[in-house]
């Protein structure tokens, strides 16, 4: 199996290499053909200026062969004629031989095959024109024919020069200059290639080796970010924020099953030892085993009780906390749950006290034991924080399509260090709310549980020495999860 970085490289090499191909072929013929017409308006321009040099005189018999010492005028002369010469040829072209330039290795060729050169028509009716042609073994030249006229526009003679071309398309020094280019060009893609492919393979090397740890336990493992690359830094972050959740939801795990068998041995202790009590003698002691028998009574109902707070917490953890909806007036239950809590609070000398704001309708579709718990953990949680001769307020009213629910007390309140953690499991705040109160911790964090399974919401409000208010909402059409 190849890494990454192996994968990354071979593919911009392909690609390099495909490109370069395409590119090769192309800039050949583009600077081939750039050549070629370089080439032909040199030799044309050598030619046209033959030609002037020579209208209006007598052309010679014999023409000399053209050498760059010869030139009249300022042109581009690049390497022109080293293996050719210029013709002169006089008009009018008689049924003989005619003087080729040197270049194109024919001393003589007749009247008739120099008239079939296109050149030379174009030159013969006054036009310049150029060519290429192969000849002999197959060799190139580059033909220029430019017409000399004389003072009344007349073609007396034409100006005929040829010179080579390479066989290739183009000069061995250029073609070796190109392939120097291109083998520089292909060292620096590799480079950046290799340095793209670290740049790439190094952020996700490390965000590999991160899952590993991960995997094998190392919940401390972080990836390192890539600020060049925004969705290497993006995937980095989402795996550190993955990473930081799996980490708290592993220490929450820990902290739970913890909490767990803490709360479950407190009544188990008391309940073996009482045992052991009655198993010493005490159980044939009717008066003495009656407060013993009382005492596991209320450790075991404990028990259950924090068995039965756990399996709603699970159920409700998987979606699967069972609902029995129905048509619920939550002012009659909610007044009636105060009733029912008036001889606990008046043992405490705490008062509760109901506000009806609604005036409508207090109908909502949910499921009326459910809210039993949710209104008794709430009030109970508020009278057993309660000091003597306060008051806890119910207050019900009609908010956002829904009914909002507060319940008010007038305790110590809870600081602002601990409030955002209230509804966690087994989560006690300093003073307010310690294990002597007789709460197992999980009172507000089964009415989250049980108000979001009726698609409701609940929040909290508290400062120190002013009391605190836990309110719920619930929609007049939940969507139960």
């Amino acid at each position: 199996m190849q890494s990454i970085r192996s994968r990354l490289s071979r593919n911009h090499l392909l690609v390099l290499a495909l490109g370069m191909t395409l590119a090769a072929g192309l800039t050949w013929q583009v600077v081939s053909n750039l050549y070629i017409e370089t080439q032909r308006a040199n030799l044309l321009e050598q030619a046209r200026l033959i030609a002037a040099a020579l209208q209006g005189a007598a052309l010679p018999e014999n023409s000399q062969p053209y050498s760059q010492a010869a030139n009249i005028a300022p042109g581009i002369h690049t390497r022109l004629l080293t293996e050719g010469g210029a013709v002169a040829i006089g008009l009018p072209l008689v049924n003989t031989a005619v003087q080729m330039p040197l270049a194109e290795g024919t001393t003589l060729v007749t009247t008739a095959e120099l008239l079939q050169r296109p050149e030379i028509e174009s030159a013969l009716s006054g036009s310049p024109s150029t060519a290429v042609r192969r000849v002999l073994d197959n060799r190139r030249l580059l033909y220029a024919a430019a017409p000399i006229q004389t003072d009344d526009g007349r073609v007396s003679g034409i100006i005929y020069l040829a010179t080579p071309l390479p066989g290739s398309g183009l000069p061995t020094d250029v073609i070796l200059q190109m392939i120097g280019a291109s083998i520089l060009a292909i060292f620096l893609a590799v480079l950046a290639g290799r340095l793209l492919a670290r740049q790439i393979a190094r952020p996700l090397e490390g965000l590999a080796q991160a899952a590993s740890g991960i995997a094998g336990g190392d919940l401390n493992a972080r990836s390192t970010t890539e600020d060049h690359i925004k969705e290497l830094h993006d995937l980095a972050g989402t795996f550190n924020h993955m990473a930081d959740s799996l980490q708290q939801s592993d220490q929450t795990k820990k902290a739970f099953i913890a909490d767990v068998a803490h709360e479950l041995r407190t009544p188990l202790t008391v309940i073996k030892g009482t045992i052991e009590t009655l198993e010493d003698g005490a159980l044939d002691d009717r008066e003495g085993r009656g407060p013993l028998l009382a005492s596991m009574q209320r450790e075991t109902d404990r028990l259950i009780r924090l068995v039965n707070e756990l399996l709603i917490l699970t159920r409700a953890d998987a979606g699967q906390l069972p609902l029995e909806l129905e048509q619920v007036d939550l002012v009659d239950l909610a007044r009636g749950r105060c009733e029912n809590l008036n001889r606990l609070a008046g043992r405490s000398r705490v008062q509760l006290r109901m506000e009806d704001l609604t005036g409508g309708n207090t109908h909502i579709p949910a499921d009326p034991d459910r809210l039993v718990q949710v209104f008794d953990n709430l009030l109970d949680n508020a009278v057993r924080h309660s000091p003597q001769d306060s008051m806890v307020t119910v207050t019900i009213r009609e908010a956002g399509g829904g009914i909002e629910c507060s319940v008010s007390d007038q305790g110590p309140g809870i600081s602002a260090q601990h409030l955002p953690y209230i509804f966690e499991r087994f989560y006690r705040v300093e003073k307010s709310r310690d294990r002597s109160s007789g709460g197992t911790g999980l009172g507000l964090a089964i009415v989250r549980a049980l108000v979001s399974a009726h698609g409701g919401r609940v929040s909290a409000d508290s400062a120190e020495d002013k009391g605190t208010t836990i309110t719920f909402w619930l929609p007049h059409s939940p969507s139960p999860r």
